[in-house]
């Protein structure tokens, strides 16, 4: 399974952004898509993930963002609103079979990272 993630950029406090992670190879073989990220210095960390129709988020990202897909397009995407300068992080899209979606080190597959930076 091969990911590519791509809509990151530089955006001011309140501003929206959506992350795309196309996806190409084996996508059968999979069960989640998730989103993650990490910022300068600090772990990475679950964002979002979606399996078939539902949908699962970081407590603290409810509201504000959301984890769709396109499964024509084999696209997964993630809105981002209200954006805030702590979301500053670099995304990465994953992929992964079986039943742990926020555990980033039971994901096989990863895209290249996107950047958002959020301006205060």
């Amino acid at each position: 399974v091969q990911l590519q993630a791509s809509g990151g950029g530089l955006v001011q406090t309140g501003g929206s952004l959506r992350l795309s992670c196309a996806a190409s190879g084996r996508t059968f073989s999979t069960d989640n898509m998730g989103w993650f990220r990490q910022a300068p210095g600090k772990g990475r960390e679950f964002v979002a993930a979606i399996r078939g129709a539902s949908t699962f988020y970081a407590d603290s990202l409810k509201g504000r963002f959301t984890i769709s897909r396109d499964n024509a397009k084999v696209t997964v995407y993630l809105q981002m609103n209200s954006l805030k300068p702590e979301d500053t992080a670099v995304y990465y899209c994953a992929a992964n079979k079986g039943v742990y979606y926020s555990d980033y080190t039971k994901y096989g597959y990863w895209g290249q990272g996107t950047q958002v930076t959020v301006s205060s």
